[in-house]
Protein backbone atom coordinates (compact mmCIF):
# COMPACT_ATOMS: atom_id res chain seq x y z
CA UNK A 1 0.00 0.00 0.00
CA UNK A 2 1.37 3.08 -0.93
CA UNK A 3 1.60 5.89 1.60
CA UNK A 4 2.96 9.69 0.18
CA UNK A 5 4.50 11.60 3.31
CA UNK A 6 7.87 13.21 3.94
CA UNK A 7 9.79 11.08 1.69
CA UNK A 8 8.38 13.09 -1.45
CA UNK A 9 10.24 16.25 0.03
CA UNK A 10 13.27 13.89 0.39
CA UNK A 11 13.58 12.96 -3.08
CA UNK A 12 13.19 17.14 -3.74
CA UNK A 13 16.29 17.40 -2.08
CA UNK A 14 18.10 14.18 -3.75
CA UNK A 15 16.71 15.70 -7.06
CA UNK A 16 18.44 18.68 -6.67
CA UNK A 17 21.60 17.23 -5.50
CA UNK A 18 21.59 14.64 -8.40
CA UNK A 19 20.66 17.12 -10.95
CA UNK A 20 23.58 19.76 -10.25
CA UNK A 21 26.29 17.58 -9.23
CA UNK A 22 26.42 14.74 -11.94
CA UNK A 23 28.04 15.84 -15.13
CA UNK A 24 27.13 18.80 -16.24
CA UNK A 25 24.66 19.59 -14.24
CA UNK A 26 21.13 19.46 -16.13
CA UNK A 27 21.48 19.39 -19.71
CA UNK A 28 18.03 21.03 -21.05
CA UNK A 29 14.90 20.30 -21.13
CA UNK A 30 15.01 18.11 -23.87
CA UNK A 31 16.93 15.54 -21.92
CA UNK A 32 14.92 16.04 -18.81
CA UNK A 33 12.26 14.59 -20.54
CA UNK A 34 13.52 11.63 -22.36
CA UNK A 35 15.35 10.37 -19.00
CA UNK A 36 12.01 10.69 -17.30
CA UNK A 37 10.57 9.08 -19.55
CA UNK A 38 12.87 6.39 -19.99
CA UNK A 39 14.91 5.71 -16.86
CA UNK A 40 13.86 3.87 -14.58
CA UNK A 41 15.40 1.45 -11.62
CA UNK A 42 13.87 -1.18 -9.24
CA UNK A 43 11.50 0.58 -6.71
CA UNK A 44 11.72 4.33 -7.66
CA UNK A 45 12.27 5.97 -11.16
CA UNK A 46 14.64 8.66 -12.07
CA UNK A 47 11.41 9.82 -13.59
CA UNK A 48 10.12 10.53 -9.97
CA UNK A 49 13.31 12.29 -8.93
CA UNK A 50 12.54 14.90 -12.62
CA UNK A 51 8.89 15.18 -11.91
CA UNK A 52 6.87 15.11 -9.10
CA UNK A 53 3.57 14.56 -11.26
CA UNK A 54 4.91 11.49 -12.61
CA UNK A 55 2.18 8.72 -12.45
CA UNK A 56 2.14 6.98 -9.01
CA UNK A 57 0.36 3.47 -7.64
CA UNK A 58 -3.31 4.38 -6.11
CA UNK A 59 -3.66 2.45 -2.79
CA UNK A 60 -6.31 0.28 -4.07
CA UNK A 61 -7.36 -0.53 -7.90
CA UNK A 62 -9.45 2.56 -8.95
CA UNK A 63 -13.02 2.66 -9.94
CA UNK A 64 -12.25 6.20 -11.52
CA UNK A 65 -9.44 7.06 -13.38
CA UNK A 66 -10.32 11.11 -13.83
CA UNK A 67 -12.49 13.63 -12.43
CA UNK A 68 -14.53 15.97 -14.35
CA UNK A 69 -16.47 18.27 -11.24
CA UNK A 70 -19.06 21.05 -12.69
CA UNK A 71 -19.47 23.28 -9.70
CA UNK A 72 -22.27 25.71 -9.33
CA UNK A 73 -20.72 28.38 -7.94
CA UNK A 74 -23.24 30.63 -5.60
CA UNK A 75 -25.56 27.19 -4.41
CA UNK A 76 -28.15 25.71 -7.05
CA UNK A 77 -31.69 25.20 -5.38
CA UNK A 78 -31.97 21.45 -4.38
CA UNK A 79 -35.82 22.42 -3.87
CA UNK A 80 -36.24 23.12 -7.38
CA UNK A 81 -34.21 20.33 -9.15
CA UNK A 82 -33.47 17.09 -7.77
CA UNK A 83 -35.45 17.34 -4.54
CA UNK A 84 -39.07 17.73 -4.42
CA UNK A 85 -40.87 18.81 -1.79
CA UNK A 86 -44.93 18.63 -1.67
CA UNK A 87 -44.81 20.95 1.36
CA UNK A 88 -43.39 24.00 -0.20
CA UNK A 89 -47.01 24.29 -2.17
CA UNK A 90 -49.03 23.07 0.32
CA UNK A 91 -47.29 25.48 3.12
CA UNK A 92 -46.55 28.26 0.42
CA UNK A 93 -46.42 31.81 1.85
CA UNK A 94 -47.00 30.39 5.47
CA UNK A 95 -44.12 30.18 7.96
CA UNK A 96 -43.01 26.45 8.78
CA UNK A 97 -45.06 24.99 11.05
CA UNK A 98 -44.37 26.03 15.07
CA UNK A 99 -44.05 21.95 15.55
CA UNK A 100 -41.08 21.99 12.90
CA UNK A 101 -39.57 25.14 14.21
CA UNK A 102 -39.24 24.27 17.64
CA UNK A 103 -35.70 24.71 18.66
CA UNK A 104 -34.81 25.08 15.08
CA UNK A 105 -31.57 27.17 14.04
CA UNK A 106 -30.87 27.91 10.76
CA UNK A 107 -27.84 29.04 9.18
CA UNK A 108 -29.35 32.02 7.30
CA UNK A 109 -32.72 32.67 6.83
CA UNK A 110 -35.63 33.38 9.52
CA UNK A 111 -37.59 30.38 10.30
CA UNK A 112 -41.27 32.84 10.54
CA UNK A 113 -40.18 33.74 7.07
CA UNK A 114 -42.72 32.32 4.52
CA UNK A 115 -42.39 29.39 2.54
CA UNK A 116 -41.67 29.75 -0.53
CA UNK A 117 -43.08 27.27 -3.34
CA UNK A 118 -41.37 25.53 -6.32
CA UNK A 119 -42.93 26.51 -9.94
CA UNK A 120 -41.13 23.33 -11.63
CA UNK A 121 -42.57 20.47 -13.54
CA UNK A 122 -41.41 17.37 -12.40
CA UNK A 123 -41.37 13.67 -13.73
CA UNK A 124 -39.82 10.29 -13.07
CA UNK A 125 -36.66 9.21 -14.86
CA UNK A 126 -34.83 6.22 -16.00
CA UNK A 127 -35.64 2.86 -15.13
CA UNK A 128 -34.81 3.83 -11.31
CA UNK A 129 -37.50 6.48 -11.64
CA UNK A 130 -35.81 9.56 -10.67
CA UNK A 131 -37.58 12.73 -9.88
CA UNK A 132 -35.78 15.59 -11.58
CA UNK A 133 -37.32 18.97 -12.76
CA UNK A 134 -37.95 20.73 -16.33
CA UNK A 135 -34.80 23.05 -15.43
CA UNK A 136 -32.90 19.90 -16.24
CA UNK A 137 -34.51 18.25 -18.97
CA UNK A 138 -31.42 17.40 -20.45
CA UNK A 139 -29.55 15.70 -17.59
CA UNK A 140 -32.50 13.85 -16.97
CA UNK A 141 -32.67 11.51 -20.13
CA UNK A 142 -29.01 10.12 -18.27
CA UNK A 143 -30.98 9.42 -15.35
CA UNK A 144 -29.53 5.76 -15.04
CA UNK A 145 -26.72 7.24 -15.14
CA UNK A 146 -27.02 9.22 -11.84
CA UNK A 147 -26.46 8.78 -7.97
CA UNK A 148 -28.69 11.55 -6.33
CA UNK A 149 -27.06 12.65 -2.93
CA UNK A 150 -30.02 14.01 -1.18
CA UNK A 151 -28.60 14.80 1.94
CA UNK A 152 -25.28 16.70 1.89
CA UNK A 153 -24.50 19.44 4.57
CA UNK A 154 -21.47 22.10 5.12
CA UNK A 155 -20.12 24.32 7.76
CA UNK A 156 -20.00 27.14 5.50
CA UNK A 157 -22.96 29.74 5.67
CA UNK A 158 -21.74 32.53 3.21
CA UNK A 159 -20.11 32.14 -0.07
CA UNK A 160 -16.29 32.45 0.79
CA UNK A 161 -16.28 29.73 3.34
CA UNK A 162 -18.76 27.44 1.62
CA UNK A 163 -16.95 27.54 -1.70
CA UNK A 164 -13.50 27.03 0.16
CA UNK A 165 -14.24 24.04 1.81
CA UNK A 166 -16.34 22.31 -1.22
CA UNK A 167 -12.92 23.28 -2.85
CA UNK A 168 -10.37 22.39 0.48
CA UNK A 169 -12.53 20.56 3.20
CA UNK A 170 -11.61 23.58 5.41
CA UNK A 171 -14.18 27.15 5.40
CA UNK A 172 -10.33 28.67 6.01
CA UNK A 173 -8.18 29.18 3.44
CA UNK A 174 -4.46 27.80 3.10
CA UNK A 175 -5.61 24.19 2.43
CA UNK A 176 -4.54 22.10 -0.75
CA UNK A 177 -7.47 21.92 -3.30
CA UNK A 178 -9.00 18.44 -4.00
CA UNK A 179 -7.91 18.52 -7.57
CA UNK A 180 -4.32 19.47 -5.89
CA UNK A 181 -4.62 16.23 -3.66
CA UNK A 182 -5.35 14.11 -6.58
CA UNK A 183 -2.52 15.29 -8.87
CA UNK A 184 0.05 14.59 -5.51
CA UNK A 185 -1.75 11.02 -4.79
CA UNK A 186 -2.05 9.97 -8.54
CA UNK A 187 0.65 12.16 -10.53
CA UNK A 188 -0.40 12.27 -14.33
CA UNK A 189 -0.78 9.77 -17.12
CA UNK A 190 0.12 12.38 -19.85
CA UNK A 191 3.52 14.24 -19.23
CA UNK A 192 2.70 16.64 -21.56
CA UNK A 193 -0.73 18.11 -20.58
CA UNK A 194 -1.37 19.85 -16.74
CA UNK A 195 -2.37 17.25 -14.37
CA UNK A 196 -5.27 19.64 -12.59
CA UNK A 197 -7.04 22.29 -14.94
CA UNK A 198 -9.72 24.69 -14.06
CA UNK A 199 -12.30 26.61 -16.33
CA UNK A 200 -14.92 29.38 -15.69
CA UNK A 201 -17.69 30.91 -17.97
CA UNK A 202 -16.88 34.54 -17.69
CA UNK A 203 -13.88 37.13 -16.61
CA UNK A 204 -16.06 37.45 -13.09
CA UNK A 205 -13.54 36.04 -9.87
CA UNK A 206 -14.50 33.44 -8.62
CA UNK A 207 -15.14 33.80 -4.79
CA UNK A 208 -11.49 32.99 -3.37
CA UNK A 209 -10.02 33.11 -6.31
CA UNK A 210 -7.28 31.02 -7.39
CA UNK A 211 -7.03 29.12 -3.90
CA UNK A 212 -9.97 27.76 -5.02
CA UNK A 213 -7.38 25.21 -7.29
CA UNK A 214 -4.55 25.99 -5.03
CA UNK A 215 -1.71 23.37 -3.20
CA UNK A 216 -2.05 25.49 -0.19
CA UNK A 217 0.94 24.21 1.84
CA UNK A 218 1.96 21.38 -0.86
CA UNK A 219 4.29 22.55 -3.68
CA UNK A 220 3.25 24.58 -5.91
CA UNK A 221 3.51 22.33 -8.85
CA UNK A 222 0.14 19.96 -7.78
CA UNK A 223 -2.13 23.33 -8.01
CA UNK A 224 -4.45 23.98 -11.01
CA UNK A 225 -3.84 25.04 -14.22
CA UNK A 226 -6.34 27.88 -15.63
CA UNK A 227 -7.47 27.23 -19.21
CA UNK A 228 -9.07 30.60 -20.79
CA UNK A 229 -11.41 31.25 -24.03
CA UNK A 230 -9.94 32.66 -26.90
CA UNK A 231 -6.71 31.73 -28.87
CA UNK A 232 -4.40 31.35 -25.92
CA UNK A 233 -6.76 29.12 -23.97
CA UNK A 234 -2.88 28.58 -21.60
CA UNK A 235 -1.53 31.94 -20.96
CA UNK A 236 1.89 32.50 -22.46
CA UNK A 237 1.83 28.88 -23.81
CA UNK A 238 2.54 30.25 -27.65
CA UNK A 239 5.98 30.36 -28.97
CA UNK A 240 6.77 34.39 -28.90
CA UNK A 241 6.76 35.38 -33.05
CA UNK A 242 9.83 34.85 -34.89
CA UNK A 243 11.14 32.65 -32.54
CA UNK A 244 12.74 29.25 -33.71
CA UNK A 245 12.31 26.31 -31.61
CA UNK A 246 16.16 26.01 -31.52
CA UNK A 247 16.60 29.81 -30.10
CA UNK A 248 13.72 28.73 -27.65
CA UNK A 249 15.62 25.86 -26.39
CA UNK A 250 18.81 27.19 -25.99
CA UNK A 251 17.01 29.82 -23.90
CA UNK A 252 14.88 27.79 -21.63
CA UNK A 253 18.18 25.39 -20.66
CA UNK A 254 19.88 28.39 -20.11
CA UNK A 255 17.45 29.33 -17.81
CA UNK A 256 16.52 25.50 -16.37
CA UNK A 257 20.45 25.71 -15.03
CA UNK A 258 20.35 29.08 -13.61
CA UNK A 259 17.28 27.79 -11.89
CA UNK A 260 18.39 24.92 -10.61
CA UNK A 261 21.63 25.89 -9.33
CA UNK A 262 19.63 29.04 -7.15
CA UNK A 263 17.52 26.20 -6.12
CA UNK A 264 20.33 23.59 -4.70
CA UNK A 265 20.69 25.70 -1.35
CA UNK A 266 17.28 26.29 -1.07
CA UNK A 267 15.83 22.73 -0.29
CA UNK A 268 12.33 24.46 1.40
CA UNK A 269 11.33 26.64 -1.28
CA UNK A 270 8.69 24.20 -3.49
CA UNK A 271 8.02 27.12 -5.30
CA UNK A 272 11.25 26.84 -7.18
CA UNK A 273 11.44 23.28 -8.01
CA UNK A 274 7.59 24.19 -9.33
CA UNK A 275 8.63 26.93 -11.27
CA UNK A 276 11.32 24.67 -12.89
CA UNK A 277 8.34 22.01 -13.62
CA UNK A 278 6.52 24.65 -14.91
CA UNK A 279 9.13 25.44 -17.89
CA UNK A 280 9.65 21.75 -18.40
CA UNK A 281 5.93 21.33 -18.64
CA UNK A 282 5.37 24.09 -20.96
CA UNK A 283 7.77 23.23 -23.34
CA UNK A 284 6.20 19.79 -23.50
CA UNK A 285 2.60 21.56 -23.50
CA UNK A 286 3.41 23.34 -26.78
CA UNK A 287 3.55 20.52 -28.76
CA UNK A 288 0.65 19.00 -27.38
CA UNK A 289 -1.83 21.18 -25.41
CA UNK A 290 -2.66 23.11 -28.90
CA UNK A 291 -4.38 19.91 -30.19
CA UNK A 292 -5.69 18.98 -27.20
CA UNK A 293 -8.03 22.41 -26.56
CA UNK A 294 -8.15 22.70 -30.24
CA UNK A 295 -12.46 21.75 -31.24
CA UNK A 296 -11.78 22.74 -35.16
CA UNK A 297 -11.67 18.71 -36.06
CA UNK A 298 -15.26 17.66 -33.87
CA UNK A 299 -17.79 17.35 -35.89
CA UNK A 300 -20.77 19.49 -36.11
CA UNK A 301 -23.04 17.11 -34.48
CA UNK A 302 -20.60 16.55 -31.20
CA UNK A 303 -20.88 20.31 -30.86
CA UNK A 304 -24.55 20.31 -31.00
CA UNK A 305 -24.65 17.54 -28.77
CA UNK A 306 -22.97 20.13 -26.62
CA UNK A 307 -25.29 23.13 -27.36
CA UNK A 308 -22.57 24.89 -28.89
CA UNK A 309 -25.06 25.75 -31.66
CA UNK A 310 -26.95 27.71 -29.10
CA UNK A 311 -25.90 31.01 -28.33
CA UNK A 312 -26.93 30.41 -24.49
CA UNK A 313 -25.03 27.80 -23.47
CA UNK A 314 -22.17 27.75 -26.22
CA UNK A 315 -19.77 28.88 -23.36
CA UNK A 316 -20.61 26.30 -21.16
CA UNK A 317 -20.78 23.90 -24.40
CA UNK A 318 -17.09 24.62 -25.19
CA UNK A 319 -16.09 23.91 -21.79
CA UNK A 320 -18.02 20.61 -21.20
CA UNK A 321 -16.80 19.44 -24.33
CA UNK A 322 -12.86 20.10 -23.67
CA UNK A 323 -13.11 18.94 -20.35
CA UNK A 324 -14.14 15.19 -22.61
CA UNK A 325 -10.70 16.36 -24.68
CA UNK A 326 -8.73 16.53 -21.95
CA UNK A 327 -10.05 13.53 -20.01
CA UNK A 328 -9.54 11.36 -22.99
CA UNK A 329 -5.89 12.93 -22.94
CA UNK A 330 -4.87 11.60 -19.56
CA UNK A 331 -5.63 14.49 -17.49
CA UNK A 332 -6.69 13.66 -14.02
CA UNK A 333 -8.55 16.50 -12.45
CA UNK A 334 -10.89 19.14 -14.13
CA UNK A 335 -12.81 21.54 -12.31
CA UNK A 336 -15.63 23.70 -14.25
CA UNK A 337 -17.02 26.90 -12.75
CA UNK A 338 -20.66 27.91 -13.80
CA UNK A 339 -22.01 31.16 -13.01
CA UNK A 340 -18.79 32.80 -11.86
CA UNK A 341 -18.90 35.32 -9.11
CA UNK A 342 -21.80 33.26 -7.33
CA UNK A 343 -23.96 33.81 -9.89
CA UNK A 344 -26.39 30.98 -8.50
CA UNK A 345 -26.54 33.30 -5.62
CA UNK A 346 -30.73 33.46 -5.58
CA UNK A 347 -31.82 35.42 -2.78
CA UNK A 348 -34.78 37.28 -4.46
CA UNK A 349 -35.98 36.44 -8.47
CA UNK A 350 -34.97 32.87 -8.49
CA UNK A 351 -37.09 32.06 -11.35
CA UNK A 352 -34.75 34.00 -13.67
CA UNK A 353 -31.78 33.49 -12.24
CA UNK A 354 -31.93 29.17 -12.13
CA UNK A 355 -33.84 29.91 -15.36
CA UNK A 356 -30.83 31.75 -16.89
CA UNK A 357 -28.15 29.10 -15.48
CA UNK A 358 -29.73 25.81 -16.57
CA UNK A 359 -29.98 27.25 -20.01
CA UNK A 360 -26.46 27.89 -19.76
CA UNK A 361 -25.82 24.67 -18.63
CA UNK A 362 -28.33 21.63 -18.71
CA UNK A 363 -27.65 20.96 -22.73
CA UNK A 364 -24.18 20.87 -22.30
CA UNK A 365 -23.68 18.91 -19.67
CA UNK A 366 -26.12 15.78 -20.47
CA UNK A 367 -23.83 16.14 -23.78
CA UNK A 368 -21.29 15.34 -21.63
CA UNK A 369 -22.63 12.53 -20.09
CA UNK A 370 -23.96 11.31 -23.63
CA UNK A 371 -20.87 11.85 -25.06
CA UNK A 372 -18.86 10.11 -22.26
CA UNK A 373 -20.82 7.16 -22.41
CA UNK A 374 -21.12 6.90 -26.12
CA UNK A 375 -17.15 6.50 -26.05
CA UNK A 376 -16.65 4.56 -23.89
CA UNK A 377 -15.60 7.11 -21.00
CA UNK A 378 -18.12 7.79 -18.73
CA UNK A 379 -17.00 4.06 -17.35
CA UNK A 380 -13.77 5.74 -15.89
CA UNK A 381 -14.47 9.27 -15.66
CA UNK A 382 -16.22 10.39 -12.47
CA UNK A 383 -18.84 13.32 -13.13
CA UNK A 384 -19.42 15.30 -10.38
CA UNK A 385 -22.12 18.62 -9.83
CA UNK A 386 -23.15 20.49 -7.19
CA UNK A 387 -22.52 23.78 -5.49
CA UNK A 388 -21.07 24.96 -2.22
CA UNK A 389 -24.63 24.73 -0.62
CA UNK A 390 -28.17 24.26 -1.30
CA UNK A 391 -31.45 26.70 -0.82
CA UNK A 392 -33.98 26.81 1.87
CA UNK A 393 -37.09 26.53 1.71
CA UNK A 394 -38.28 29.89 3.30
CA UNK A 395 -37.88 33.53 1.42
CA UNK A 396 -36.61 36.38 3.32
CA UNK A 397 -37.48 38.59 0.08
CA UNK A 398 -40.59 36.58 -0.86
CA UNK A 399 -39.50 35.22 -4.62
CA UNK A 400 -35.98 33.75 -4.17
CA UNK A 401 -34.26 31.56 -1.24
CA UNK A 402 -31.38 31.81 1.06
CA UNK A 403 -28.14 29.96 1.80
CA UNK A 404 -28.82 26.02 3.26
CA UNK A 405 -25.67 24.65 4.17
CA UNK A 406 -27.66 22.12 6.80
CA UNK A 407 -29.20 19.80 3.65
CA UNK A 408 -28.74 19.81 -0.17
CA UNK A 409 -28.35 17.70 -3.17
CA UNK A 410 -25.15 17.22 -5.35
CA UNK A 411 -25.13 14.22 -8.06
CA UNK A 412 -21.96 11.87 -9.25
CA UNK A 413 -22.31 9.75 -12.17
CA UNK A 414 -19.58 7.51 -13.81
CA UNK A 415 -16.51 6.61 -12.62
CA UNK A 416 -17.68 3.04 -10.96
CA UNK A 417 -20.82 5.08 -9.66
CA UNK A 418 -23.93 2.79 -9.73
CA UNK A 419 -26.99 4.81 -11.60
CA UNK A 420 -30.75 5.19 -10.98
CA UNK A 421 -30.32 5.99 -7.42
CA UNK A 422 -31.24 8.13 -4.64
CA UNK A 423 -29.09 8.25 -1.81
CA UNK A 424 -30.04 10.08 1.77
CA UNK A 425 -32.65 12.42 1.86
CA UNK A 426 -34.04 15.43 3.74
CA UNK A 427 -36.61 16.64 5.94
CA UNK A 428 -40.13 17.28 4.71
CA UNK A 429 -39.67 20.90 4.03
CA UNK A 430 -35.59 20.08 2.54
CA UNK A 431 -34.32 22.38 5.30
CA UNK A 432 -31.91 19.15 7.19
CA UNK A 433 -30.30 16.32 5.57
CA UNK A 434 -31.65 13.48 7.92
CA UNK A 435 -30.82 10.30 6.35
CA UNK A 436 -27.33 8.82 5.46
CA UNK A 437 -26.27 12.56 5.95
CA UNK A 438 -23.15 13.18 3.99
CA UNK A 439 -20.56 16.15 5.48
CA UNK A 440 -18.47 17.59 2.77
CA UNK A 441 -15.87 15.42 3.87
CA UNK A 442 -17.53 12.23 3.27
CA UNK A 443 -18.11 13.43 0.10
CA UNK A 444 -13.94 14.22 -0.87
CA UNK A 445 -13.74 10.76 0.94
CA UNK A 446 -15.93 9.08 -1.87
CA UNK A 447 -14.48 10.86 -4.59
CA UNK A 448 -10.71 10.00 -3.64
CA UNK A 449 -12.17 6.51 -2.76
CA UNK A 450 -13.67 6.17 -6.14
CA UNK A 451 -10.01 7.28 -7.89
CA UNK A 452 -8.92 4.64 -5.37
CA UNK A 453 -7.27 6.62 -2.59
CA UNK A 454 -7.59 6.13 1.26
CA UNK A 455 -8.37 9.43 2.34
CA UNK A 456 -6.85 9.40 5.54
CA UNK A 457 -4.17 7.66 4.15
CA UNK A 458 -3.13 9.89 1.47
CA UNK A 459 -1.10 12.13 3.71
CA UNK A 460 1.28 15.08 3.25
CA UNK A 461 4.14 16.21 6.28
CA UNK A 462 3.36 20.25 6.95
CA UNK A 463 5.91 21.10 9.76
CA UNK A 464 6.42 17.86 11.17
CA UNK A 465 2.56 17.29 11.07
CA UNK A 466 1.06 13.95 8.21
CA UNK A 467 -1.66 16.46 6.67
CA UNK A 468 -4.58 14.48 4.45
CA UNK A 469 -7.11 16.01 2.67
CA UNK A 470 -10.59 15.51 4.62
CA UNK A 471 -8.89 16.61 7.98
CA UNK A 472 -8.69 13.89 9.81
CA UNK A 473 -12.13 13.05 9.50
CA UNK A 474 -14.48 11.29 6.92
CA UNK A 475 -15.87 8.34 5.64
CA UNK A 476 -16.41 7.37 1.87
CA UNK A 477 -19.76 5.95 1.26
CA UNK A 478 -19.31 2.55 -0.83
CA UNK A 479 -22.93 2.11 -1.55
CA UNK A 480 -22.83 4.99 -4.04
CA UNK A 481 -21.17 2.11 -5.99
CA UNK A 482 -23.40 -0.29 -4.97
CA UNK A 483 -21.35 -1.96 -2.93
Amino acid sequence: MTKFGCDQVEWAASRRDFLTKTGTGFGGLALSYLLGRDVASAGTSLRDLVNPLSPKQSHFAPRAKSVIFLFMEGGPSHLDTFDPKSALRKHAGKPLPPTFTKGLITAMGEYDSPIFPDKRQWKQHGQGGLWISDWCKHVAESADELAVIRSCWANGIVHSNGVCQMNTGSILAGRPSLGAWVSYGLGTVNQNLPAFVVMQDNNGTVVNGPRNWGAGFMPAVYQGTRILPGAEPIANLNTPEGVVESRQLGKLDFLSSLNREHAASRASQTELDARIAAYELAFRMQAESPEAVDLSHETEATKNLYGMDDKDCATFGRMCLLSRRLVERGVRFVQLYSGAGSKWDAHSGIEKNHGDRFRETDKPIGGLLKDLKSRGLLDETLVVWGGEFGRTPMSEKGDGRDHNPTGFTMWMAGGGVKGGQVIGATDEFGLHAVEDRLHVHDIHATILWLMGLKNLELTYNYKGRPENPTINEGDAFRKIAGT
